[in-house]
């Protein structure tokens, strides 16, 4: 691998890292970036890259939120120096909210992941996700200035509003859309709070993001055959870890963020960067 290539790999790592967690579409602006700065990789292992490399900002949120991720505990016994092995009970069934909204995005993903991949990935679609998303990110926060969260915690949640964002974060297939961002505007639809919605999408990302890379991975083994070249190895590791690290400051942005701000200026981004995509593209096209 040359060291241009090696820039390329670093950049899209850093937009991976910082788009993952803002609602603005991870995937949609790693392919924007390839249409301007394409890297030298087959279709096939490119395709596999922009997923594998979001493993890196999984690892990201596993760091950050270990505490609440993690269901067994070692806890110190009164009047004894000895500690017991305890399971967390709220940590176990925010888990199992996690796996149920996790659902409609692994069956609808096992079903038209080929479809998606070959007729949706095109610049005119992110374009219009990120528009259509842009505003209705603007039209909930209008909405909710009217209205105060019903639900402020992830043990709040119930399991049919659980199922209610995991079908929003299906939608999230078609490039464009930002599976945070989807995510996050079916919890603030159903009145969850800001702080609530953003946490509940960070550990919703884990086992989905988990399940979409091994499901390109065997997909791609099959295709392909077994095994990368040494330059294949190397864009998913440097991609990956580059992912993980720009991810730790995000994520940690975000949530300061969002204590005192709304979504709104997101939305805007979105509106103004689809706008610009779709002046663009003729130009491009010529």
């Amino acid at each position: 691998m040359d060291f241009i290539e090696l820039l390329k790999v670093i950049f899209q790592g850093v937009v991976e890292g910082i788009t993952e967690w803002l609602p603005i579409s991870s995937t949609g602006h790693m392919l924007l970036v390839d249409e301007f700065m394409t890297m030298n990789m087959t279709q096939e292992f490119k395709d596999l890259f922009f997923v594998v490399i979001q493993f890196g900002a999984i690892l990201a949120v596993i760091l950050i939120f270990w505490k609440q991720l993690w269901p067994l505990k070692l806890e110190k016994l009164k009047y004894s120096e000895s500690r017991s092995l305890t399971v967390d009970r709220g940590i176990i069934s925010m888990w199992g909210k996690v796996i149920v909204g996790c659902l409609p995005a692994a069956v609808l993903g096992f079903l038209f992941d080929d479809v998606i991949t070959e007729y949706l990935y095109s610049p005119y679609v992110i374009a219009a996700m990120l528009i259509i998303y842009g505003a209705a990110f603007i039209a909930i926060e209008i909405y909710n200035k009217k209205r105060e969260p019903r639900i402020n915690s992830i043990a709040e949640i119930t399991y049919q509003s659980v199922i209610i964002i995991g079908i929003f974060q299906a939608l999230a297939m078609i490039p464009g859309t930002s599976r945070s961002g989807a995510t996050i505007v079916g919890a603030l639809l159903i009145g969850i709070s800001r702080t609530t919605a953003a946490e509940y999408t960070f550990f919703l990302a884990v086992p989905t993001m988990l399940g979409a890379s091994a499901f390109k991975l065997l997909k791609y083994f099959v295709k392909t055959g077994f095994g990368f070249s040494a330059a294949e190895l190397i864009s998913l590791a440097v991609g990956m870890a580059v992912a993980f690290v720009v991810s730790v400051f995000v994520i940690k942005f975000l949530m300061s963020y969002i204590k005192k701000h709304d979504f709104k200026v997101f939305g805007w981004y979105r509106i103004a960067l689809g706008a610009v995509i779709l002046c663009l593209m003729p130009l491009i096209a010529h």
